[in-house]
């Protein structure tokens, strides 16, 4: 087997039903060692506690959980609720964390374990905006920097992530750092699953508490699109897909992204193929 890769994820786990896919690929994946879990935007502690729920039935109950930020850096829409937690409100888990210990908690591991650890981000930038500036040394010390978030192959178009946080994705963005990649909406949209789909498939913990929580998503909107699965996926496949190298920026006012091509830090995925991809996904998830 392939060396393991340490990873910490750091999610808005709770709105969109995908961070849970991407928390089940994670735990049942042999190759990631998951190191911690970092919660971002809204109500955290129910974040949090959904990162539990996922970790428990996907046998790692003892995966470190640390709330983040809740508002926005500056200006933003946010999002302050959590719908799937009122499908897991009945479900044993904390609601008594500490808060604002997540930026410290990423910093103190990468600084524990120079060049080891990859920092996988699937949510809004706030938890990241504030680690950079507080130690810009960070960037240099991790071993990969994967985001699920912007927009790159079409322009004018926007991503909830950066959308939701502007400020904080300009201030990711405008860090310097060593190697990011960016996993975007234009690549992440063409990896779908329809709800009935997902009804045959998500069969295996932690995958069927997942469908669970999705019963909140589904009564809204019959697939699920896996944007962040394909990012967590992407940290042990990265041939799934193809990418442009150059420096991102993000606007500080509309989150919109830009990739201006060259030798910079960044690496934006341009297409994936779909069907290595699934496969990738579900061969974790045998018995």
């Amino acid at each position: 087997m392939s060396e393991k890769i340490a990873v910490i994820l750091d999610t808005d786990i709770g709105s969109d039903i995908d961070d849970a896919v991407a928390l089940a690929y994670l735990l049942r994946q042999p190759r990631c060692e998951l190191v911690g879990i970092t919660t971002v935007s809204g109500d955290v502690q129910q974040r949090a506690a959904l990162a539990e729920i996922v970790c428990q039935t996907g046998g790692q109950p003892n995966v470190p959980i640390h709330c983040g930020r809740r508002e926005p850096l500056f200006d933003g829409p946010g999002q302050p609720m959590v719908p799937q937690y009122e499908v897991a409100r009945h479900l044993p888990h904390r609601l008594d964390r500490p808060e604002n210990t997540a930026v410290e908690f990423i910093r103190q591991t990468v600084r524990d374990r120079p060049g080891e650890i990859t920092l996988l981000s699937v949510g809004p930038y706030a938890n990241l905006a504030l680690l950079f500036a507080l130690d810009p040394e960070i960037p240099f010390l991790l071993k990969g920097l994967v985001s699920m978030g912007g927009v790159f192959l079409s322009p004018g178009d926007r991503e909830w992530n950066s959308l939701c946080d502007p400020t904080a994705a300009a201030m990711v963005y405008h860090a310097k750092r060593r190697h990011h990649v960016s996993v975007g909406l234009d690549v992440t949209l063409k990896c779908r699953m329809t709800q009935r789909e997902v009804r045959s498939r998500f069969v295996m913990e932690p995958l069927r508490t997942v469908a669970s929580l999705a019963t909140k998503w589904f009564e809204h909107v019959d697939e699920i699109t896996f944007h962040d699965p394909l990012a967590a996926a992407s940290l042990f496949r990265p041939d799934l897909l193809a990418y442009r190298q150059g420096t991102v920026s993000a606007n500080p006012l509309t989150g919109e992204t830009h990739l201006v091509e060259g030798s910079g830090s960044d690496w934006v995925a341009t297409a994936v193929d779909v069907p290595r991809f699934f496969d990738e996904f579900f061969s974790v998830f045998t018995p």
